[in-house]
């Protein structure tokens, strides 16, 4: 199993990230990814919010620009075999630090990509 939680999106070129991650994934594999999506809500909270009114990152940590929607991870992997799910939203509760999954995939969101 390949983990890329919250990596892509601060790479310079993520489609050739996520390829090569794919090189590594042995036949039967699982890779999860875990990004910003690029929304209006991501820029209000993840970044803005994140960053610069609550300080949970340092300011400038994040380039909103760099989020990835999930059309576009499934079109990086479009000519790989591999079987792409999700996306499955993840969300924050501030009052309890517990994360857990929700519809929502509008800041932050999971994808798998299975190799058969």
């Amino acid at each position: 199993m390949i983990l890329n939680m919250e990596v892509i999106e601060h790479v310079a070129e993520p489609e050739a990230y996520l390829l090569a991650c794919l090189g590594l994934l042995a036949p039967g594999g699982l890779m999860i990814v875990a990004t910003l999506n690029r929304t209006l809500k991501s820029l209000a909270l993840a970044k803005i919010g994140a960053e610069y009114v609550l300080r949970w990152l340092p300011m400038g940590a994040h380039d909103w620009r760099k989020f990835l929607k999930p059309d576009e991870i499934r079109g990086f992997v479009a000519g790989e075999s591999v079987t792409v799910s999700g996306p499955f939203g993840v969300e924050f509760n501030p009052l309890t630090g517990v994360w857990s999954r929700s519809n929502d995939v509008d800041i932050n969101y999971m994808m798998t990509i299975a190799r058969p």
